[in-house]
């Protein structure tokens, strides 16, 4: 699914994080900058220990829940990794939105301020994490929107979603988004 908000591309495509040929990767990171399971031990591997190696000097204190850091993307075909942090899900009374949109406003930001024209996104937080993937595609979507619809940069916004039910939630979670904004 490929839609043009402003001057920005977003697209929804199922396939791996790691393949992708863009500006900037966003990794589904914890705050200690650890390496783990899911998008982020794909994105380690991938990468290579330089990422690993990369992360622990630069950001000794880890990163918070709610924010992103960049580093390079060692052996992967983008030129940086974006390390985000999204929430643990609580029940959705702790927070939990505010922190996620937090998390991909920064990464976006982050983004921009090295001039990506492009970026791809995982369903943060909704792996082991346990955040409801249709609540967060609605998160996610809707921050990326809103950032896009007011910067020109990056000019495309790939969210790679891994398997057919995280896929039909953002593509579900985007249609709602587009019927209920008429201004692009």
């Amino acid at each position: 699914m490929r839609v043009e908000i402003a001057s920005t591309w977003l697209e929804l495509v199922d396939g791996d994080i790691t393949a992708q040929e863009v500006a900037c990767v966003v990794n589904a990171a914890n705050s200690r900058l650890a390496g783990g399971g899911g998008v982020d031990g794909a994105i380690h591997r991938a990468a290579g220990p330089t990422l690993m190696e990369e992360t622990r000097r630069r950001y000794p204190e880890g990163c918070p829940t709610g924010s992103a850091v960049i580093s390079s993307a060692g052996e992967l075909a983008a030129e940086y990794v974006i390390h985000a942090v999204g929430p643990v899900w609580n029940g959705g009374q702790s927070g939990e939105a505010e922190q996620l949109a937090a998390a991909y406003r920064r990464a976006l930001e982050l983004a921009h301020e090295q001039a990506c024209a492009s970026i791809a996104l995982p369903a943060l937080s909704t792996g082991a994490y346990g955040y409801p993937v249709d609540l967060a595609a609605r998160v996610a979507l809707g921050t990326s929107i809103d950032f896009v619809s007011e910067h020109s940069l990056p000019s495309l916004v790939r969210f790679v979603l891994f398997g057919g039910g995280a896929y039909g939630a953002f593509a579900a979670a985007l249609e709602e988004l587009i019927a209920a904004r008429q201004d692009y």
